[in-house]
């Protein structure tokens, strides 16, 4: 057992840290979450609500938010039509998670590490309001596409980024990455 153990250490040590990263920080955000109590939204969420809408203005777009009162979420009106709503696990924290777990599993020089986090959660915030905002717009005109966009193309759209930015983390900024790539 102890010859697996030298043999695989290095996976092990990933790993170990992947999962305690992962689970003080969802651990974290759960508490978080549980200060706003029950059928209360969280201000994250509501940010993501808000920078959607401003994302809309821009574009002068007919768009609004409109909280529910009763429950935790927000209604999107595009046009006058209610296309969806924002909920808590629509503000990306859950995947900026496993970004941060991931780059710190394979974390590098502290500076780095944190830069690229800062920089990738940045960046994957972004990518989640201009997400909401181009599958609000998609629903209003394909209604019926629905469960596609919602289910399978933007979550691939999302966690490919993620992939990307984990493959860019690993190859050119961790303990790991090679330093003869040209």
């Amino acid at each position: 057992m102890k010859k697996y153990f030298i043999l695989y250490k290095l996976f092990l040590l990933f790993l170990g840290t992947f999962f305690l990263v992962y689970i003080v920080l969802t651990v974290l955000y759960q508490a978080y979450l549980n200060s706003f109590g029950e059928n209360k939204l969280d201000i994250i969420t509501r940010m993501v609500a808000e920078n959607t809408n401003q994302l809309f203005q821009l574009f002068d777009a007919n768009f609004r938010i409109e909280e529910n009162e009763s429950q935790s979420f927000i209604k999107l009106i595009y046009d006058q039509k209610y296309v969806g709503r924002i909920v808590e696990g629509c503000n990306a924290i859950s995947v900026i998670i496993l970004f941060i777990s991931f780059v710190v599993a394979f974390s590098g020089k502290l500076k780095a590490t944190l830069l690229f986090i800062f920089g990738g959660s940045l960046l994957i915030y972004v990518l989640n309001i201009l997400r909401i905002a181009v599958l609000s717009a998609l629903i209003f005109y394909f209604p019926k596409q629905e469960p596609f966009l919602h289910g399978v193309l933007f979550p691939l759209y999302i966690y490919g980024v993620v992939f990307i930015l984990w493959l860019i983390w690993v190859r050119k900024f961790s303990r790991y990455a090679s330093k003869d790539i040209k």
